[in-house]
């Protein structure tokens, strides 16, 4: 058993794994802890989302739906391999299991067969969805079930946890098929490598992300058109702040400038500091791709 980590040290735990992560709107404080206990955690959990796409899928993860509220899943692992963490303390993955399952995963022994629904595994577990149809023809790409390994290699690293702590949704809850494309006997087998340090090295800082310079407040105007624009509206919706009717797009518009001045607002600027025209603090604080 083991005390579940904050929101700093998880994503510090996994960058150290050397694996691209995406920080989601307000993540860090975003969970189900009102409707039951977070922990003690004893182990991770794979999915796979039944959805296709990058940005839908982490959409759906973080806000839920009907019946479901959000968060689902603690992180979203893409099919580039980059993860999406969208929620932080108890989310709606896991849902009742089998007992005997957890207290096989708690003593790392073999597991049985999950035949009973008696163990709520939300407080348990830390859950990922994985990015993939989940029909048997979806492919996983090789940089995809890279970061599985990498992720569950990182968790397991920091609680002290063999690779027998990492089960899938199949393994822990009767009906369940995730994750369907590959088998959690093998993902494990590489889970045990990578601590062994055989599965791609031993954990090293991730490589530092290329991010756009600040291309200097004059470059916003109306009518101004670049891509840079562009991936800047993107980092404004990830982070919340988004005013789009239809999405950004590559010209500067009345919208762009109201999503940055909930930008500026949101770092704590106030007044003219929060008119909307990015400044280099703000700017660098957005971290927008190059």
């Amino acid at each position: 058993m083991a005390q579940p980590m904050g929101a700093s040290k998880l994503l510090e735990v996994l960058r150290a794994e050397g694996l691209t992560v995406h920080e989601v709107r307000n993540w860090r404080t975003h969970n189900r802890n009102t409707k039951g206990p977070w922990g003690p955690v004893n182990g991770v959990m794979i999915h796979h989302t039944v959805t296709s796409g990058t940005n839908a899928s982490v959409d759906i993860c973080y806000n839920g739906y009907s019946g479901l509220p959000g968060p689902l899943c603690h992180g979203v692992i893409d099919k580039q391999g980059h993860v999406h963490l969208v929620g932080n303390g108890r989310a709606n993955h896991a849902g009742l299991g089998d007992g005997d399952v957890l207290r096989a995963v708690v003593s790392e022994t073999k597991l049985p067969h999950d035949n009973q629904a008696d163990t709520d595994g939300n407080r348990h577990f830390y859950g990922f969805e994985c990015v993939n149809l989940g029909d048997g023809k979806d492919p996983w790409p090789e940089a995809q079930k890279e970061a599985i390994e990498k992720v569950a290699a990182a968790i397991c690293r920091h609680h002290g946890w063999s690779e027998r702590s990492v089960i899938g949704h199949k393994e822990w809850q009767p009906g369940k098929q995730d994750p369907r494309g590959f088998t959690m006997d093998g993902m494990r087998k590489r889970i045990a490598e990578r601590l062994a340090g055989k599965g791609g090295g031993t954990p090293k800082p991730a490589p530092k992300p290329a991010y756009a310079p600040f291309p200097g407040s004059g470059f916003f105007h109306t009518g101004q058109r670049s891509s840079l624009i562009t991936a800047m509206g993107r980092r404004l919706v990830a982070e919340g702040c988004g005013h789009y009717e239809n999405g950004p797009g590559p010209q500067w518009t009345e919208a762009d400038r109201k999503s940055y001045a909930a930008w500026q607002r949101k770092l704590g600027f106030t007044g003219k500091d929060a008119d909307g025209t990015p400044g280099r603090v703000s700017w660098d604080k957005l971290k927008v791709p190059s």
